[in-house]
């Protein structure tokens, strides 16, 4: 072999080596690619991350398989679920979960509970915003609060995704601190929601930040308040003069309602520690990119990451605290 043989085939070993060195060895890895549930319709804030996650993982090549999102979201998501939890030992099969994992079977009936399925990590919490089309007279949650108490005749539409999940139940808290009923209009998707409100067929939505930040940035939309405890930390302008720090808490508006959403990774039942490690490692990762930190500002995200028996046990505790919310509606399946 001469020199020149030499030099590259030891320039094939070393891009080997590297190659080795990009994928850390894992007990497990997935051999075909992934199928990523979405338990809800498309544009919503579940089905932007999960194609944010999509992108993302295979930009980077994070994954040595590709991940395909799958929108299952007929029965209020229960499509989606019910084909997780039969899936049991499928390795190659994520879901992505909302709050409609405790809702869900809570309205319906359908047999399933989170526990069919296999925790992996919860991402993130998201918010709600009380939103208004920005040529309305509402500049504040103090004005839209007034309007709606000196005209009990008229019913005020607010638009929120399906029946008997995170927006109605939103809807029905904000009736009872007014003392007043609106009319709930259930809609497809949270991106469905957000045009709806553009196009004025709708006086309000609750959308999550990532679903409405698009149409508030064009000047189309106006968000009013954010249902947290505190105001959110994220201070770069969206629009000329505003960034989601600026957006008040509800409650500081007279508006006394706080709800946040789980986004949260699960399995089916029957799968392996390893491939759950695979998984969890996985999403480490990306959480560590800056892309991750960018997608999280843009929706203003709460930073909150569990695993193992933290996240085991705030699902428990989650799942209780909907049945009560829910009983106290009268949404709960008889």
């Amino acid at each position: 072999m001469n020199l020149r043989s030499r030099v590259k085939a030891l320039s094939s070993i070393l891009i080997g080596f590297c190659a080795l060195a990009t994928w850390p060895a894992h007990a497990w890895e997935p051999t075909k690619p992934i199928e990523f549930v979405v338990p809800a319709g498309t544009g919503g804030g579940a089905d932007q991350m999960a194609r944010f996650l999509q992108g993302v993982v295979a930009k980077n090549k994070l994954s040595p398989q590709p991940i395909i999102v799958v929108n299952k979201s007929g029965g209020a998501g229960a499509e989606g679920f019910l084909d997780v939890k039969g899936d049991k030992g499928n390795g190659h099969k994520i879901v992505i979960t909302l709050s409609n994992l405790f809702t869900t079977p809570l309205a319906t009936g359908v047999p399933f509970n989170w526990r069919d399925l296999t925790p992996v990590s919860m991402l993130a919490l998201d918010q709600f915003i009380l939103w208004v089309n920005h040529d309305t007279a509402f500049k504040t949650t103090k004005d839209y609060l007034t309007a709606i108490k000196a005209q009990p005749d008229k019913a005020f539409k607010m638009g929120g995704t399906g029946s008997k999940q995170e927006d109605q139940i939103i809807t029905v808290l904000m009736e009872k601190a007014l003392g007043k009923k609106m009319i709930y209009i259930p809609l497809k998707g949270g991106g469905d929601v957000a045009v709806q409100l553009v196009g004025k067929h709708i006086d309000s939505t609750v959308n999550n930040p990532i679903e409405a930040e698009s149409h508030w940035r064009s000047g189309a939309l106006r968000p009013l308040c954010v249902m947290d405890k505190e105001r959110l930390p994220y201070k770069g302008k969206l629009t000329t003069t505003q960034s989601w720090n600026d957006v008040p808490t509800c409650a500081s508006a007279g508006l006394p309602v706080e709800y946040l959403m789980l986004r949260g990774i699960f399995m089916p039942p029957g799968v392996t520690p390893d491939q759950v490690k695979y998984y969890l490692d996985l999403f480490k990762k990306v959480r560590a990119l800056p892309e991750w930190k960018d997608f999280m500002e843009k929706g203003a995200f709460k930073q909150t990451f569990m695993s193992g028996d933290e996240y085991f046990n705030w699902l428990g505790q989650n799942e209780q605290a909907h049945r009560v919310l829910m009983r106290e509606a009268g949404f709960l399946a008889n």
